[in-house]
Parts: C-alpha cells; structure tokens; sequence
C-alpha cells in the first residue's frame, strides 16, 4: 500500500503544501512582553575566535612587557603559553567618543560612535565545540534551540513567504547544523542554510525550481498531498514538522529567487560588500531584512578561519574581508531607515591570550591560544547605545573583571531588545520549561538607550 511517507519520499522536486495550518501558526508574529526597540538581528559571526586585545581592546602593558612572562604565577592555558606579546597593530582614537580601535578595522573605526564595545564578555570552556554551542544555543551539549529558532519562536516572521532564520555560510562551521537548530522545538523554527559561496540564485539554494514539473502540475501535487495530510492530521507529528519545512522550502521558491540575486543592487553598492562571502553576506542580509526575515547569522567562512594559533597576522588579513562590509552594512541599513530597528551582534565564541602560544617548535611563532576568561563583542543598531566601551579586561587582556558579561546575559540583552524577558520566553519540553538562558542571565541595561 502507498502510504503517506513513501508519498512524500517521492515527491521530487516538489515541496508540499500540508499542514499550512501548523505553519502559519509558527510563523504569525506573536505579541512580545513589552514594546521592543529591535524587530531583527543580523548575527555577524567570526567563528574561530577573534583577538581582543588585537582589535579593540588595547592594551599598552602588552608593548611595555613585550616578550616577558606575565607577571604573577604561571597561568594554566588549554596549550603551553610563552611570554607576553605586543599586538602587531597600533590603535587609534576615533569619533566622538575617542574609542581606541586597531589599525585593521578603519571603517568601523570611523563608524565607532554607532557601536557600544563590550571588552568584558566571558565563557565557560575553552574549546571551540563547547563554546560554539553555548554563544549560539545558550547550553555547551547539542540538541537545544539555536538563539535564531528562539527569535522566530518568540516573534515569527513577517513574511510568509521567507523562513524566519536564514544562515548564511560557504560551507559549514565546526559542528555545521547544530548551531542553528530548532532542538526539542517544531523543525519550522530551525535556520535555512544557505552556502553562499555563489551569487546566482540557483546555486545558493539547490532545487530552487522544479525542472519536471509545470506550476499548474505542481499545484495538482500539492492539492493531493494536502488532502492526504488532512486525512492523516496529528498521527505522525514528526511527519508533520518535515512538511513544515517542506512548506517553508517552498514559498522559499516564489519569492526567494529574486531576493538572493544579489546582482539587482546598483553597482555602487555591490561594489562594497564584493570582496568575500563574507561582505556578499553581508549585503545578503541586508536584503533579507528589508524583505522582513527576523534573523540573519552570517559565518564568516567554513571551520574556524580566526583559530589563528601559529600566525595572529593573519587576523590582518581577515579584517580586509570583514571591515568595508560591516561599515557599509551599517551605512546601507541606515539608508534604509532600518538601523534603529535592527540589532547587529558581531563576536567569536572566545577571545584569545595576550601570551605567545608555544607550539612546542624550536622557535615560536606569533600565534595566540584560545582565551575564554575574556573576549570582544560588539553591539549596535536595535536601541544600542554607540560611541562607549563597556567593561573591562585586566591589564594584559586576559581576564574580564570590571562589569563582566556572560554569555547568557549577552542572550538575556539581544531577547530584551526584541521586547521579551528572557526568563518568560519559554517552550515546556520533557516536562518542564526551558529558555535560551537557562537559569542564569541578567540584562546589562547600562549599554541600552
């Protein structure tokens, strides 16, 4: 007998219009807590780990102590450490508010006073997996929700013909699809990947068309399986979130053609974010902002380009690639009047020491350890306030330790902004309430307007 899963099994090239009811439901918008200052964010991900104390967070004992071990009792680190090491960069004030930002990042620099620099975030474990999950899904063990699949359950989308969280990298970061999940949540509110290594449409999103089937033959599909799912409704909920995503993924192909064909910008514009995936990203979702998605990560490009042990010259070179996009995002979404409504989020899942890293070679390299105890984020947009540094690392950067934030309350802040109180937004699971954050979180209202 041809039953309803070998139906789908074999539907090709064509993606079902069952269980619309249940999808509509999850992607309404629904009524925050309170009036939020922020409808979307645009998560910029430096997967690998960024230095702090290389890009905006100077540190003049590390110039005075250059090449002498740090004072006080030797520090365990994940590897052998070597002495202090100077940045290879200089800072410079700029703005209004002065703040000092590395020489590799001058056209943040100049837009600095749009930007409040947390210096003092921290986490709880220094190796990529761990810290990876807890920055994107608020727990160190997979299998829970992704920050994204939290905005669009909270939210919705405000477009039925989009997905709610769309994720955009050429490949995939250390542990790929766990990062933006839907965990325990419908398989609706999970990120739609998009390696967006190529422009033209077709290849960003495969199976874009139905190259078999006419649209008049394709609706005569879909009628078929929608009455089938009517028929079998609530018998098999695992069936049922697959055909909301296969509901997604079709709407996808009516509106999603046009909106990733990044080539319909101006030249002038294209011209600013086309020097990496990374900045054609960038301009990616801006577009998909402006056509109401909730949130948009970008990583910036597949394993962990910023896990830069042997060379931390090499952040240099990532800077190129990452520094004009993000200013121009910045001034693009103002443009468009949708700066003050959109939360940019750029951070790593960790910093990076102030020591050398001994590899264990006869000469050592110029190369920097993972470095939970202390790490960079920067906020702007979406009720932010700009032009101030919050927080405080230690002499050498090592350690946060004036106004410390946790990545938790780092969640507990992007969910305020969008007019939710992190300890109400919760889905009940295997017999109790969960949340993003947890059981920990607190709001660090002093960096809000």
């Amino acid at each position: 007998m041809f039953n309803r899963r070998q139906f789908l099994g074999q539907l090709g090239g064509g993606f079902g219009l069952a269980g619309a009811q249940s999808v509509l439901q999850a992607g309404n918008a629904r009524q925050p807590h309170f009036t939020p200052k922020a409808k979307h964010v645009i998560f910029l991900f430096l997967n690998g780990g960024m230095s702090q104390v290389d890009t905006f967070d100077p540190k003049p004992a590390l110039t005075k102590y250059d090449g002498q071990p740090m004072p006080g009792p030797k520090i365990r680190t994940d590897r052998a450490s070597g002495t202090l090491m100077r940045s290879p960069w200089e800072f410079k004030r700029h703005g209004q508010s002065g703040l000092e930002v590395s020489e590799i990042f001058p056209e943040i620099g100049k837009r600095i006073d749009d930007f409040c620099v947390i210096r003092s975030m921290y986490t709880d474990n220094g190796n990529h997996g761990p810290s990876l999950q807890l920055m994107n899904c608020g727990h160190q063990l997979p299998g829970r929700p992704s920050m994204g699949a939290w905005v669009t359950y909270g939210l919705g989308t405000e477009n039925q013909n989009l997905p709610g969280f769309v994720v955009l990298c050429p490949g995939f970061p250390v542990l790929g699809s766990s990062l933006w999940s839907s965990g325990y949540m419908p398989t609706a509110y999970q990120g739609v990947h998009i390696q967006n290594s190529a422009i033209e449409p077709e290849k960003l999103i495969p199976n874009l068309r139905n190259e078999d089937l006419s649209a008049v033959e394709q609706r005569k599909q879909l009628a078929l399986l929608d009455k089938l799912n009517r028929h079998y409704a609530g018998a098999q909920p695992q069936l049922e979130g697959a055909v909301q995503s296969m509901e997604s993924a079709y709407r996808l192909q009516t509106e999603g053609g046009p909106l990733f064909d990044i080539r319909k910008e101006p030249e002038k514009i294209r011209a600013r974010y086309d020097v990496s995936d990374f900045g054609r990203g960038c301009l990616m979702a801006l577009r998909l902002v402006e056509s109401g998605v909730r949130m948009v990560q970008i990583y910036y490009g597949p394993f962990q380009p910023w896990d830069n042990h042997d060379d931390i010259r090499v952040h240099g070179k990532l800077a190129q690639k990452t520094d004009g996009p993000v200013a121009a995002l910045v001034d693009d979404l103002k443009a468009r009047g949708l700066f003050d409504e959109t939360l940019i989020v750029i951070a790593g899942e960790f910093g990076r020491t102030p020591m050398i890293q001994n590899s264990g070679l006869e000469k050592l390299g110029c190369g920097r350890d993972h470095n939970p105890p202390a790490f960079t984020t920067l906020l702007a947009g979406g009720g932010i306030r700009g032009g101030m540094a919050y927080g405080a690392t230690d002499d050498f950067g090592f350690k946060a330790i004036e106004n410390r934030v946790h990545v938790h309350d780092l969640h507990a802040t992007i969910l305020h902004q969008l007019g939710f109180d992190h300890t109400r937004l919760t889905y009940r699971h295997a017999g109790r309430d969960f949340r993003l954050t947890d059981v920990h979180g607190e709001v660090v209202k002093a960096i809000l307007t």
